[in-house]
């Protein structure tokens, strides 16, 4: 399987941000390429320089008007009011940047790439830290997500004869343009472990919900032994009882402990348990990244992640090259917080194990 692996990236994102305020205004997908190569694992024959996708392959999901207004906000590198309230540009955390359209087209010409190379066998696994923009709404911006990906390789590995693909999401946030989109689809598996009461507010706990359907929102707080009982009891039946002949990961790293936009306590380490767990199901299979606002955890995290998916061994103690690329990241919204040594010198988190919670359990329980 690890010779079949791709990992796909692009330069854009190490020139583009959203802001110097937004949260977005971290250095991630570079920063993940830059370690995974200064640790060897990214040579050149899996290394793929991502597409963009264009408007007629974004039209597959989103109204072509929207992907218009995307393409003319960012040749005026301005809006007006009219189309800003109708897509929601420039406004509620999407705000109209340098490449608005051409960096989440590159994310999504990724992902579609992907689901190619999946469908044909032309490889069983590929990463693309760049996608898993999961908010994005057929006509309308969301959550920092400006198109959706997800739904863009779901929708093409279907087209390409995928009979039944499931989709599983483990960003601290709700997957909830995935859902709107998708969730009715008979041919689609949506499961999702969240943050209960974190924007966007949806993706409620129902055991009674169709079988295609998992929401699990978790308190906050959520600890290593309680994520691997919900996904061991709860996701990966449920995954394995589809039977699905495609997988499509998002693997967001803002369910860690370090990240500022949610209240939940994973370590890396859950993150990387999951992905492995996944990949031993042995199916095509896309993961892409997602949420992750700490440039620190991001980069450690879908470094890991990678290492994972190839089944490299992940070193105590990084060499040089590695821990200098971390020492020189700068988060300015964190200007007085003690960074932990372990940030530059490791990769690994410390396990956040802990005691699981009655809710937890019972949730795990029905679910089943």
């Amino acid at each position: 399987m690890a010779a079949q692996a791709r990992f796909i990236g692009s330069e854009i994102y190490r020139r583009s941000r959203y802001g110097s305020n937004h949260p977005l205004a971290i250095p991630r997908v570079s920063t993940c390429i830059d370690l995974c190569r200064a640790l060897g694992w990214l040579p050149d024959d899996v290394y793929v320089d991502s597409p963009t996708a264009t408007p007629d392959e974004l039209a597959r999901f989103h109204d072509p008007d929207y992907v218009a207004a995307l393409q003319a906000a960012e040749a005026a590198q301005a809006i007006d009011e009219d189309a800003s309230a109708r897509f929601n540009i420039g406004r509620g955390g999407n705000p109209v940047f340098g490449e608005i359209f051409r960096r989440p087209a590159t994310a999504c010409g990724a992902s579609l790439h992907a689901a190619d190379l999946l469908a044909t066998g032309t490889a069983r696994t590929v990463y693309s830290p760049a996608g898993g923009t999961h908010h994005g709404r057929k006509a309308a911006a969301s959550g920092f997500c400006y198109l959706n990906d997800p739904v863009l390789a779901i929708l093409r590995l279907l087209d390409r004869g995928v009979a039944r693909v499931a989709y599983v999401d483990v960003d601290a946030h709700h997957c909830d343009g995935v859902e709107a989109a998708l969730g009715g689809d008979p041919r689609v598996l949506i499961a999702s472990i969240h943050e209960a009461g974190r924007w966007p507010n949806t993706g409620p706990f129902d055991p009674d919900a169709r079988e295609t359907l998992l929401n699990l929102p978790v308190p906050p707080g959520l600890n290593d032994d309680e994520f691997a009982l919900l996904f061991d009891e709860a996701v990966l039946p449920r995954v394995a009882a589809f039977a699905p002949e495609a997988l499509v990961v998002q693997g967001g790293a803002d369910a860690l402990a370090d990240d500022p936009l949610s209240n939940l306590s994973l370590s890396n380490n859950a993150l990387w348990r999951a992905g492995a767990a996944l990949r031993a199901l042995d199916r095509p299979m896309l993961v892409t990244g997602g949420g992750g606002y700490n440039p620190w955890s991001v980069a450690r995290a879908w470094s890991g992640m990678w290492a994972t998916l190839r089944g490299f061994e992940i070193p105590d103690r990084l060499p040089p090259q590695a821990e200098t690329i971390l020492r020189a990241l700068h988060w300015h919204r964190r200007k007085d917080q003690i960074r932990p040594e372990t940030w530059f010198t490791t990769l690994r988190d410390a396990p956040a194990g802990g005691p699981i919670r009655p809710e937890i359990a019972d949730m795990a329980r029905r679910a089943r």
